[in-house]
């Protein structure tokens, strides 16, 4: 579908259903497994795809097509079939780059995010007593807010020296971009590090990656990127942009199921830095001469030589179902669109019908990917409130301290269901 000017859009079902009806994604819903609401056969209205995307017929068809080589082949499954596990992780890797804009050489599914994280920073926090300090955001995902504590800590640095915190303004909910630049400007000369989201996990704002990338690189910083709600939710350029290393789940808007295994990026320029430090395995050993089981380790000339061990095949095998579903709907740009008309017309909706009862924290434009960051104003609590959509048929989440976070997800959300969703909401504040 091509961009819809926001000011032709109506508060009615049947535009909705016309939006739907002119949607050349409507079919991918059809891709998926949509839970029914508790004692019906009516579809839930799941708004949570930023905490766990739903499931991928696909998925459940690789993950029982392993289950059933497992059972006939054993261990020759490593090597025999039409998908043999020694490399099946090799598999994901030229759809998982297009997610992220980044060279199929560059990005490995391996291990979980914050692992992914600490072995990252592992090569690329190299404090000194002149650059120690790490930036990150004051209100960054509490994981994140960990390891890289825990990681100053482990260099001998103490964090209340060596972390500088990003803070909105005062009585805003967002970071500036301007705001950002400009301390990257004043700590250039004792950063060591740069850790920042691509997408904030609790107003869903995106960060302008691209400006931040050209700072670090400016100034000679080490820049790092969480990407957990940023994979498969906007478009990026990693290696254009010349970012140093990233790290990103695959089970929020990725759908490969809970808990499933994690990915990286590092920049193809430090592949074949021999001086960079790094915890190894065997599995980033260099494939040729694995097998010989020798203990001098040479690491593969990718991303590949940060693997440690080998992977999961049944968590690769969801993966690799959610990644071909991503490709049969054309990849990340067309999923974009759709998805900036779906959050467009869920904004749309909840002004002109909820203005003064239901505040929006998420910026508009370019600056907010599939989520939505909703406060409630009235009297009635926000959690009360947000009892009441869930028992209505409504699947989102609840972040302390006052925010609904709701994402409609290109893949399988509707036109039809944010007017639905809007109904409930109305009825629960």
């Amino acid at each position: 579908m091509g961009l819809i000017d926001t000011q032709v859009f109506e508060d009615d079902m049947g535009f909705a259903q016309m939006l739907d009806a002119n949607d050349a994604l409507r079919h991918m819903r059809d891709a998926f497994y949509i839970p029914k609401m508790k004692g019906t056969s009516k579809d839930e209205i799941y708004l949570c795809g930023n905490s766990l995307g739903l499931q991928p017929k696909l998925s459940a068809k690789y993950v029982k097509d392993e289950l059933i080589k497992w059972q006939q082949l054993g261990v020759k499954g490593h090597f025999e079939s039409e998908f043999p596990w020694m490399p099946y992780h090799e598999l994901l890797a030229e759809s998982s780059a297009s997610l992220v804009g980044a060279k199929t050489t560059e990005v490995v599914c391996m291990n979980s995010l914050t692992a992914n994280l600490h072995f990252l920073m592992v090569s690329f926090y190299q404090p000194t007593d002149k650059k120690h300090k790490i930036l990150i955001e004051d209100h960054a995902f509490p994981s994140d807010h960990y390891a890289v504590e825990s990681q100053i800590k482990f260099h001998g640095y103490d964090p209340a020296d060596s972390m500088v915190l990003l803070k909105p303004r005062q009585g805003e909910d967002c970071l500036r971009t301007a705001d950002i630049l400009q301390t990257i400007d004043e700590q250039a000369d004792e950063l060591a590090l740069i850790m920042l989201p691509g997408v904030q996990y609790y107003t869903g704002q995106v960060l302008d990656m691209q400006q931040i990338a050209d700072a670090a690189q400016h100034h000679g910083i080490t820049l790092g990127l969480d990407l957990a709600h940023a994979a498969g939710n906007i478009e990026m350029s990693l290696h254009d942009w010349g970012v140093d290393f990233a790290a990103w789940c695959t089970y929020k808007y990725l759908n490969s199921g809970p808990g499933s295994i994690a990915a990286c990026f590092v920049h193809e320029k430090h592949h074949d830095n021999a001086e960079l430090p790094r915890f190894t395995g065997w599995w980033g050993h260099d494939k040729s001469t694995r097998f010989k089981m020798d203990n001098t380790f040479v690491p593969i000339q990718t991303v590949e030589s940060w693997q440690l061990s080998n992977p999961t095949i049944l968590s690769l095998a969801a993966i690799r179902g959610s990644l071909e579903t991503f490709d049969n709907a054309g990849g990340i740009s067309p999923l974009r669109n759709k998805s900036k008309q779906l959050t467009a017309y869920l904004r749309f909706l909840l002004n002109n019908r909820l203005k003064e009862q239901v505040g929006i924290i998420t910026p508009d434009d370019d600056l907010s990917g599939c989520q939505l960051s909703l406060t409630i104003k009235t009297e009635k609590p926000g959690k009360a409130v947000f009892d009441a959509i869930e028992a209505a048929g409504v699947t989102c989440d609840w972040r302390e301290p006052n925010v609904i976070r709701v994402a409609p997800a290109p893949l399988y959300n509707s036109f039809e269901e944010m007017v639905q969703f809007v109904d409930i909401l109305e009825k629960a504040v």
